[in-house]
């Protein structure tokens, strides 16, 4: 008999999500959705305001990742005013930048993602959470938290506050550090770099083999990756061109400011979120085995789009990676493996940073005047490359904006995933509560932030509404 499975809500995420899996009548899965909740038009909040204002209102989209929008609102604000900012501003926010990310690798790995692993997926609820982690692994988890806590601290002490930044403005960076202030963060700087190794070398001996046959079956599917690389290819989170790859490793590059001809957005009513997709790979498709213009961004695209990484230890493994998995990577669960390459790059770099004579410098902002135009800024974000792209009137007041956040472009191969993931594991009608937790395993390697992600497009909300009877069949159904 036919049967429908809500998963709801899926937990440890950042928001609030639900899935839907449609049985059919020999009780294996005929559809799974990932459906988005909640709505948060932030565009529309914007319109009006002042350019340079959009650097503080954009970290209110979300207390998790304001670093990424603070920064991406302030280049974008650099392309609508036409301004190229003096390398010191420019370091200062790549700073931030990678302190931030540390941050939150570690929040998504040790808060989120951990549990499935270090605790196990078939462990009891109440085990499998934070507080599991810390029974478990005290030192550990004190280690984390302490050295997250301290993290903050860096990111308040750089860009003026710890969960909403203020000191990224367009034409630059609006406070230098002191002598005292860096030789803080030069300590904090290296107790992050100890965590980052250890936590690599932990997880590649304990966790990682332990799980190897969950990571080649579970969730997995194959789709294109993007990313941004230098000029040399080389993995940048904070600047430079777009790298598209195709499933079969091709890619091509583009500026920033072309991203409207080779990204469109498809639009389902049953959720808030867009669906990003590359029109050149193929037409919009969710289905696992043939994914049409499907990409995916955040910690594996970066891994996988990147010739190289510019900090010795997160090189190291990225090579011992490739030699294991190949490239492109298409395997779910390695998002959490690239995830702690990435935080290894971001601790080497940060420390990097802070030993580079221009960190000390006050030349680290010019002067702007509004004028008409239009600006992209654009930075990889923890959870993938996010888009500002903002349009102003003579006074340089905005009245348009589009944000594309990493989220959002993986918004299409999450329900991928846990379609894969539910067809394979629900066999005949028969699940239990391991099973369902597996499939929500495969939405958290993506690490979403659906507060970022929820949007409105073209003024029309995504809303439908069933009714059904006792045995699931469809009476009626209203759609605005």
């Amino acid at each position: 008999m036919q049967k429908t499975i809500v998963i709801q809500p899926v937990t440890r995420i950042e928001g609030h999500a639900k899935v839907t899996i449609q049985l059919n009548d020999q009780g294996n899965v005929e559809d799974t959705k990932m459906s988005i909740t909640t709505l948060r038009g932030f565009e529309e909040f914007c319109k009006g305001r002042p350019v340079e204002e959009m650097p503080r209102i954009t970290t209110s989209i979300c207390g998790v990742c304001p670093v990424s929008h603070h920064l991406a609102a302030a280049k974008a604000g650099d392309a609508v005013l036409g301004v190229d900012i003096p390398p010191a501003g420019k370091k200062l926010r790549e700073l931030l930048n990678a302190f931030a990310y540390t941050e939150e690798h570690m929040l998504h790995f040790f808060f989120l993602a951990a549990p499935d692993f270090l605790i196990g997926p078939g462990a009891p609820v109440k085990d499998r959470n934070i507080f599991g982690v810390i029974r478990a692994m005290p030192d550990v988890a004190t280690k984390v938290a302490v050295t997250r806590t301290k993290a903050n601290k860096a990111i308040e002490m750089i860009g003026g506050r710890a969960i909403h930044p203020v000191a990224a403005t367009p034409g630059g960076f609006s406070k230098p550090l002191t002598e005292a202030e860096i030789e803080k963060l030069k300590k904090i700087g290296k107790d992050i770099l100890d965590l980052a190794v250890f936590t690599m070398k932990y997880t590649k001996e304990n966790v990682f083999p332990k799980y190897l046959d969950t990571i080649k079956t579970l969730g997995v599917i194959k789709t294109g990756f993007m990313g941004t690389v230098d000029k040399d290819g080389a993995m940048d989170l904070y600047d430079g061109k777009i790298r598209l790859m195709k499933a079969d490793g091709t890619h091509k590059e583009f500026a920033a400011g072309d991203y409207d001809k080779h990204i469109k957005e498809h639009v389902e009513p049953w959720s808030y979120m867009k669906f990003p997709y590359n029109p050149d790979m193929g037409a919009f498709s969710l289905e696992p085995n043939s994914p049409g213009g499907m990409y995916r961004t955040n910690t594996l695209a970066r891994i996988n789009v990147a010739e190289k990484i510019r900090t010795p230890l997160a090189q190291a493994e990225l090579v011992e990676f490739r030699n294991a998995f190949g490239r492109p990577a298409q395997q779910t669960l390695l998002y959490h493996y690239a995830r702690l390459i990435e935080m290894l790059y971001n601790a080497e770099y940060l420390n990097q940073l802070l030993d580079d004579p221009d960190i000390k410098s006050h030349d680290i902002r010019k002067a702007v005047t509004p004028r008409a135009a239009r600006g992209v800024g654009s930075v990889e974000a923890p959870r993938g490359t996010l888009l500002h792209d903002y349009e102003t009137d003579e006074k340089g007041l905005i009245k348009y904006v589009n944000l594309i956040v990493g989220t959002t472009h993986n918004n299409g191969p999450m329900n991928m995933s846990v379609k894969q993931a539910a067809r394979s594991l629900i066999k005949d009608g028969k699940y239990d509560e391991t099973i369902l937790n597996m499939i929500e395993m495969t939405i958290r390697p993506y690490d979403p932030c659906l507060s970022c992600a929820t949007h409105n497009l073209d003024g029309s909300l995504a809303v439908q509404v069933d009714i059904r009877g006792p045995k699931g069949e469809l009476l009626d159904s209203y759609k605005n």
